[in-house]
């Protein structure tokens, strides 16, 4: 799968393994390389669904916006390339059709909602 980053910050810093452990420490900074992993060795969001890290759709005010597990309580966010979000006739999210996605954040969203 395609992985781009919400801006150069955000890619600069996990992609440095210096700096990814002085920001999130080594748990979460282990974390967040396994899941990109789990991303980018993903050729649809679909073959994300059964892998550890509960990649799930997020509602309400974050529609259109996809997490999964770090270190609780923190999350890997991102959204799909894809616009619009390629849906069936009943509104949900087809998986299988988004083929790339931009992280926006690692945040512990519980707490900013």
């Amino acid at each position: 799968m395609n992985i781009t980053f919400k801006d150069r910050k955000l890619r600069k810093l996990v992609n440095n393994d210096k700096n990814i452990v002085k920001e999130y420490g080594t748990i979460r900074a282990s974390k967040i390389r396994l899941r990109l992993t789990d991303l980018m060795c993903s050729e649809t969001l679909e073959d994300t669904r059964n892998l550890p890290g509960n990649y799930h759709e997020l509602t309400e005010n974050k529609k259109g916006v996809w997490a999964c597990d770090l270190d609780q309580p923190y999350r890997l966010l991102f959204k799909p390339h894809e616009d619009p979000i390629p849906s069936n006739a009943d509104g949900q999210y087809i998986w299988k059709d988004i083929k790339g996605v931009e992280i926006i954040s690692i945040v512990n969203y519980h707490k900013e909602m």
